[in-house]
């Protein structure tokens, strides 16, 4: 479904005196027939402004994009509708010899025990397939546990249910923001006690490429300080490394599984996701002695 922004100049003046002047600010909008007195209506409920008087816009633009969570716009509005709830696949799929970083081996998909080879087993008329994979656990779209950078760090294990599964989402689009650093200050405005904080910065299109890594968003070591500070659940990035990858102390997953936060790495289609409202899940199989392995991760939307 399209999803549209306004983008417009605009003047306030307060009842009590002063005013305020923006330009080409960018709000949330239900449609591309919004009209121009409910666009004020958003800019001042998305800066939560008090006492505003007469709110005169120009040069309005309503432009087919992502929604970013503007503060009681449409995200915040939204109704559910239909028979039930709407999921969302948030993973790569895992194939024979894919890329997921050009420096690990692809999976290995192969046959224990063929269909031809199960007939002499079973009885007449029945036979089963059983596979077999080798890869490494940094396949596909994955979750690090502490013990992936602290040896005295819990493997996959240690995580509950509801550490992982059912988590309210919240989803920060970064890919228009001209930084590849996400800090503090690109996350303050997010409720995100509670929450699975899902970095959407687009890289996901270039996922299997060797351009993947190159100019790759990251997670900062202040964003990842705040992230915690303000007791995110879970973090998870559409992109290479939730690093920066040519900082080799890795700061992000440093602070973020030293505090015992959950890392989802390589999502991708939080395009398709509202930047609230659903809920994120990403378990991987209860694997004593690994620190990292796939997951299968999605959003449940309604």
């Amino acid at each position: 479904m399209t999803t549209y922004r306004a983008r417009f100049d605009a003047s306030v003046s307060f009842t009590n005196g002063g005013g305020l002047q923006v330009q080409g600010f960018l709000v949330d909008v239900p449609s591309a027939e919004v009209t121009a007195a409910e666009v004020a209506q958003l800019f001042l409920a998305s800066l939560g402004l008090l006492m505003a008087g007469e709110v005169e816009l120009s040069n309005l633009e309503i432009v087919a994009a992502a929604h970013k969570g503007t503060r009681g716009g449409p995200a915040e509005r939204a109704v559910v509708g239909g028979d039930g709830p709407r999921y969302v696949e948030l993973s790569h799929v895992i194939r024979d010899g894919m890329v997921t970083l050009p420096n690990l081996p692809g999976p290995e998909l192969a046959e224990h025990l063929s269909r031809e080879a199960s007939r002499a087993i079973y009885a007449e008329g029945t036979e089963f397939e059983i596979g077999r994979i080798s890869m490494v656990a940094n396949t596909g779209t994955y979750l690090d546990s502490p013990y992936h950078r602290y040896p005295d760090g819990h493997d996959l294990t240690g995580f509950s249910l509801d550490r992982l599964a059912g988590l309210p989402a919240v989803v920060v689009r970064v890919a228009d923001s001209g930084r590849l650093g996400i800090d503090a200050n690109a996350l303050a405005t997010y409720d995100v006690r509670g929450k699975a904080v899902l970095l959407h910065t687009g890289d996901d299109a270039r996922f299997g490429t060797p351009e993947y890594v190159e100019d790759a968003h990251f997670l900062t070591r202040d964003g990842a300080e705040h992230l915690i500070g303000q007791g995110a659940a879970l973090v998870g990035i559409d992109a290479a490394n939730i690093d920066d990858m040519t900082d080799g102390t890795r700061p992000a997953h440093t602070l973020l599984l030293g505090a015992g936060l959950p890392i989802v790495e390589h999502l991708t289609k939080l395009d398709e996701v509202p930047p609230t409202g659903a809920t994120f899940t990403a378990t991987p199989p209860r694997i004593a002695g690994l620190a990292t392995f796939p997951v299968r991760a999605f959003a449940t939307i309604g």
